[in-house]
């Protein structure tokens, strides 16, 4: 995943971009960058890696170099960006939220018809600079951005910061969101709502799929409206999602809240208490709990002061330590008790199994897992959530392989009501040492968000999405 903001207005916008950028940081952990405009300099951008620091340490000495009263951010969990490009149509910066899985078919389009590329990604073309190359084949920027929506699979909402304006444009299914935020004499564009309140910003306009929207200082209007079709992802309530941001008008927490109701309506386990590995399991840990009238207490606290979120290393085996180092259990409320914990999502199972081994060695006596979202059968081919990962490094087919001795009967074991199912979910028990499993119903999971389900992308658990 990555967020992106962008502000403009009647008097100097950096401190508002540069806070609202900020507040995207539990979206990234690569790269962020920021651009500024303003007469006399043009466009002055500055980029740092979020590898070994934070979004404010790295950037807060750039700030005296800003000025402007127009600029876009970016907390990127790949490419660093945002783009600088002069173009037939000027000079602008853009800046994208972007999975590209045909992005191999795409640089090699470009090479062929003699184009080339000036940004690297690990050794890679930079997706941003495809998503710039795609906007200036065409004459105008809307023409651009909709070849940008026609020729890329996968997912893609951008932002374009020109001399006098910004542009933005949702992903054309809605698969990641940009919402308009307004204050007197300025307008923002954000990813997450979150973003908004602290710098003096209220919700004014949620963009819709496909629809690409002018902004100035003084307002904004439609220039291409939104598609009827429609696949936000669902999990940006379950997982990406900060507790108090909006999307399609939805709170974050207040899904999660009905989805640990769901959860506990369907549950019959006593426990001692409930508890939220932190942070998504949060939510959906105070809402079973309030249901079921079992008290929460916190058997895992989260060690913030050097160990926040938005800073994880890419290396996996770091990333495992990291997840570990962040969470510390507490004996004095663990030992001797049964506990209920809530969680957003099993992916590999890796951090689960060490927080199940430092349970049991901190004396818990049974530990029961709930599930916020239904097992993860699919991998994502829209957002970046684990798209590194192969099929088998999922808790599911893990679990399938060794019940069936390959990865088969995917649909089967997708389905709640099947035999092959509850033994999947049995066998995933098993292998993370814990006393019970269970995994939300994805129809519970429909009615918890509030949208109708074909406007959802359920890929990751059914396997049901489109380009």
């Amino acid at each position: 995943m990555s967020g992106l903001f962008g502000a403009i207005s009647k008097q100097d916008c950096v401190y508002d971009v540069f806070y609202g950028t900020d507040y995207h940081s539990h979206l990234g952990t690569k790269r962020a960058g920021m651009v500024f405009y303003n007469k006399p300099e043009g466009f002055r951008r500055s980029i740092h890696s979020l590898e070994d620091g934070y979004f404010r340490s790295k950037f807060e000495p750039d700030l005296k170099k800003f000025s402007g009263r127009s600029g876009i951010g970016i907390i990127s969990d790949t490419d660093p960006q945002p783009i600088l490009f002069n173009s037939h149509m000027g000079r602008f910066a853009i800046t994208s939220v972007s999975r590209m899985v045909n992005i191999d078919d795409l640089e090699k389009y470009f090479l062929d018809n003699k184009k080339h590329f000036t940004e690297n990604f690990q050794g890679n073309v930079n997706p941003t600079e495809v998503v710039a190359n795609l906007v200036c084949e065409e004459d105008d920027f809307v023409s651009g951005i909709e070849n940008v929506q026609e020729k890329v699979k996968g997912s893609c909402t951008l932002m374009i910061l020109t001399p006098d304006r910004l542009i933005a444009a949702r992903d054309k299914l809605g698969r990641t969101t940009a919402i308009i935020g307004k204050k007197e004499g300025a307008y923002a564009v954000a990813s997450e709502t979150c973003a908004f309140p602290n710098t003096g910003y209220e919700i004014e306009y949620y963009l819709g799929p496909g629809e690409i929207v002018e902004i100035t200082a003084e307002g904004y209007r439609t220039l291409k409206p939104a598609r009827e079709k429609m696949q936000v992802c669902a999990f940006l309530w379950v997982y990406y999602g900060y507790p108090p941001s909006y999307y399609e008008g939805i709170n974050v927490d207040e899904v999660r809240y009905r989805c640990g109701t769901a959860l506990a309506k369907k549950d019959t386990v006593k426990a001692d208490f409930v508890c939220g590995i932190p942070d998504s399991g949060v939510g959906h840990a105070i809402g079973y709990g309030n249901f079921n009238g079992i008290p929460y207490k916190r058997a895992y606290s989260k060690y913030t002061p050097t160990w926040p979120r938005s800073f994880m290393p890419q290396n996996q085996d770091m990333r495992d330590l990291v997840a570990k180092m962040k969470l510390i259990p507490n004996k004095a409320v663990i030992k001797g008790k049964s506990i209920v914990f809530l969680d957003d999502s099993i992916v590999r199972g890796t951090q689960l199994k060490d927080n199940t081994v430092d349970l049991r060695l901190a004396g818990a006596k049974e530990v029961h897992m709930r599930i916020a979202c239904p097992p993860l059968t699919f991998p994502c081919n829209y957002l970046n959530f684990s798209q590194s990962r192969s099929t088998m490094e999922l808790a599911t087919r893990k679990a399938i392989k060794q019940l069936e001795g390959e990865e088969t009967h995917l649909e089967e074991y997708a389905d709640p009501s099947t035999k092959k199912y509850r033994e999947m979910v049995e066998q995933i028990a098993r292998n993370l040492d814990i006393d019970s499993l269970m995994y939300q119903d994805l129809n519970d999971l429909v009615e918890a968000i509030g949208l109708p389900k074909e406007k959802l992308c359920t890929h990751c658990w059914d396997g049901s999405s489109y380009y």
